[in-house]
Formats: structure tokens, C-alpha cells, sequence
């Protein structure tokens, strides 16, 4: 048996047709182009994925790079492909004869009305992997429903209501959150499929549902919820459920949160870290209960003993006592974040204008993720797939043409 090279990405030779717009499926399919598999972005002539506009949508973070666009769909190619036109119908199907995974997230009415259901395309090619994504799943009365993460993922799977504090409104999500976390599940799909066909040779249509994602991520609520459990409404942070699972402000101005899920064994040595050693056996706090049940007492005690010094004497002080904390990091230092880059969590690109951007969360041993390169522009690489798929210069003019593609 032989060991294949390092420096051979092991998604090389899988072609992927990404026949969906913004975000969690073309987040899927993105991971599958930094591992090496050939990535075609199929786009509507015009104006495409609306993700390339996504930067000036009012919930997001203003910069003078289109960086959501170079994020999700970095590494890969552009035809623009007018699937409702009878010629550009007759290159689809070509691509998706020589395709090993297809990747939609369009509304089911839309994939009927382009013929893009997997029964449509199963018959061209019976060993395709079809990837489906939706907002609250494939059957029942809302299958038809138009989903975002902000509505199916984050709000439908009760996330924003176990959010809120008490006496307050609920919570908000922010922007593609939860279409990450799901992209994550879509390519877990798409994997086990493409194992399956190893054994069977046929491919199979697979899929999950933003809402599905958000059930299985606000698991702990979810399942309590299912035999009757509740937790009251979150009460607000100077009297928390768990003054050991808390955040405090620093003198410096800067928070962190303590999380102690286990209290009775480190107890002790979180009073010496902030050095009051009496309050381990202070009748007030000495037991869980006891504690949780004083803990705005609690709470302002330690909210007073926090605010005495910066951020960097606490950090060396718990960690010291192996204390588990963790700092609530500030979207600006993350250019500055040593770990990150260490981890392999943020890496460079070969793309000029965002040097560095945001990993895939996967570590494939020896396998490393191809540099980001650039995002395709609209169309960029359209006669490249023709031909590549047998189109000569001629038809493809006549192609151009016709507006079937552009």
C-alpha cells in the first residue's frame, strides 16, 4: 500500500458544481475547493450571487474589499450560465455529466421550474452526489418557506429566546453565523456520500436544513425542551444563574468571562487567584447552592476585586491557579492574534487584496488547505469551462451570442 504525497491535496480530481447563492451551501463547497476539488461556480448572467454585494448589506462590517465574497468563494471558478435558456440548459447538462457533487440551496419551486431537482439531474449522471440545503427542511407545509440563518437557524431553533435576558426583548444573531455552522453539516453530507459511492458506485441527493443546524447546535435546550425541561429567562450578569460562570470587566476596561461548569474542585483555588482565601468558607458561598443562591453577593464582590487590576495581572493570577477563563476578544485584535495564526485558524492567501483571511475550522493532518487565491470575477472563467467540457471557439461564440452564457 502506498502513502500518497503530502503535498497532495486530497479532494484533487472531484469536480463540484456550486449551483447556489449566498452563504451556508457555497461555505460548503468553498472547504471542498481549499482541499483541492475543482470548484465551478455556476452563476445567473448579470448580476450573480448576490454575495458579491453582500458587504454594503446594512448588517455588515463596511470595507473597501468585497471580503464576504473573497471568503466564500475563494479558490474557485465562475461561468456565468443562464439555466432557464435551452442552450445554457445544454451546457448544464454537459457539466453535470463529468460532476462528482452538485450543490444547491435554491427554493424548491425554483429547482422545479429549472429542472435542477436531483431526479433531473440523477438521470444524466447516476453516480452525482446532490447536495441539498433549505431553510426548514425538504418536507412538511414550510418546505417552501423562505429561510436565513437570522430566521430558521437562529430564531426557529429557539437560540434568540434562550439568548435573552429577563425583562429584555430577544436576542440578535449576527450575519452568516449560523450558515457556517451549516455549511459545516452540508459537506459532512457530501462526504459520507462520497464514501458511500466508494462501496456502491452510485451517488445518492443529501442534505441538511438551516433550521436542522440550529436544533443540533442549541442541542442542550433543545433536547431539555423535548421531555419538559426549562431554565427560567437568563436573569441579567450582576445576578447570574452561576457567579463561576460569569463575565467581569477588567481595570483596564476589558472583559472576561469565568467558566467553572464543575464548581467544588476548583472553588478554593479561584479564592486564592484573586487572593481572598476566606470567601472559600464563607457560609455565604461555601457550597454550590449555597453560592448560586447568593450570587449577586457574590457578583459584586468579585466585580469590585476584577476592576482593581488590568487584564494582564488577571490573565498570569488564573491561569496560574488553573483557573478556566477565557478573554472576550475584541474583533480588532484579531489581526494582532498570535494563536490564531499559530492554530491555523487564520492563514495568509495569495490574493493581494485580503492577505490574510479566515480557515475552514478542519486540520487534515499533513494535508494542508490550498492559499486562498482570489474570487473569481462574474463570468471570469466561462470559456474555460466550455472548452474544457468540448466546446471549440465557434460554439462558443454562438453560445455568447445567444446570452446562454456571458
Amino acid at each position: 500500500m502506498t502513502t500518497p504525497a503530502a503535498d497532495v491535496l486530497p479532494l484533487a480530481g472531484l469536480r463540484v458544481l456550486d449551483v447556489s447563492t449566498f452563504i451556508a451551501a457555497p461555505a460548503a463547497a468553498v472547504v471542498m475547493a481549499d482541499y483541492g476539488a475543482d470548484v465551478i461556480k455556476i452563476e445567473q448572467p448579470g448580476e450573480g450571487d448576490p454575495n458579491r454585494r453582500a458587504v454594503n448589506f446594512a448588517a455588515y462590517p463596511k470595507s473597501e474589499v468585497d471580503y464576504p465574497w473573497q471568503m466564500d468563494s475563494r479558490n474557485k471558478r465562475s461561468i456565468a450560465l443562464d439555466l432557464k435558456h435551452d442552450a445554457g440548459r445544454a451546457v448544464f447538462a454537459r457539466l453535470v455529466e463529468s460532476a462528482d457533487v452538485m450543490i444547491t440551496n435554491f427554493p424548491i419551486p425554483v429547482r422545479e421550474r429549472n429542472r435542477i431537482r436531483y431526479e433531473d439531474v440523477a438521470a444524466m449522471n447516476p453516480r452525482l452526489v446532490y447536495a441539498s440545503l433549505t431553510g426548514y427542511g425538504e418536507t412538511g407545509e414550510e418546505r417552501d418557506a423562505p429561510g436565513f440563518d437570522s430566521t430558521a437557524y437562529f430564531a426557529r431553533s429557539g437560540f434568540l429566546d434562550v439568548l435573552r435576558y429577563e425583562g429584555q426583548p430577544p436576542h440578535f444573531s449576527l450575519p452568516a453565523s449560523g450558515d457556517r455552522a451549516t455549511a459545516m453539516a452540508l459537506l459532512s453530507a457530501v462526504m459520507i456520500a462520497l464514501y458511500q459511492r466508494e462501496k456502491t458506485g452510485r451517488g445518492m441527493e443529501v442534505g441538511t436544513s438551516l433550521l436542522a443546524s440550529g436544533l443540533w447546535s442549541n442541542g442542550v435546550h433543545a433536547q431539555a425542551a423535548l421531555v419538559g425541561g426549562f431554565l427560567p429567562t437568563r436573569p441579567p450578569r450582576d445576578r447570574p444563574r452561576s457567579p463561576l460562570g460569569n463575565s467581569y470587566r477588567t481595570r483596564d476596561g476589558r472583559w472576561f468571562q469565568i467558566a467553572l461548569a464543575v464548581e467544588e474542585g476548583p472553588w478554593p483555588a479561584l479564592c486564592k487567584a484573586v487572593g481572598r482565601p476566606e470567601l472559600e468558607n464563607d457560609p455565604r458561598f461555601a457550597e454550590t447552592p449555597i453560592r448560586r443562591a447568593n450570587s449577586a453577593e457574590l457578583t459584586a464582590i468579585f466585580d469590585a476585586i476584577f476592576a482593581s487590576q488590568d487584564l494582564s495581572y488577571w490573565r498570569e493570577r488564573l491561569a496560574a491557579h488553573r483557573i478556566t477563563y477565557g478573554v472576550i476578544s475584541r474583533l480588532e485584535d484579531l489581526k494582532d492574534d498570535a494563536q490564531a495564526r499559530a492554530a491555523g485558524a487564520v492563514v495568509p492567501t495569495e490574493n493581494a487584496a485580503m492577505p490574510f483571511t479566515i480557515a475552514a475550522p478542519i486540520r487534515l493532518g499533513t494535508s494542508k488547505p490550498r492559499p486562498a487565491r482570489a474570487a473569481p470575477r462574474l463570468g471570469e472563467q466561462t470559456d474555460e469551462i466550455l472548452a474544457e467540457a468540448g466546446y471549440d471557439a465557434g460554439e462558443i461564440a454562438m453560445l455568447r451570442a445567444s446570452g446562454a452564457v456571458a
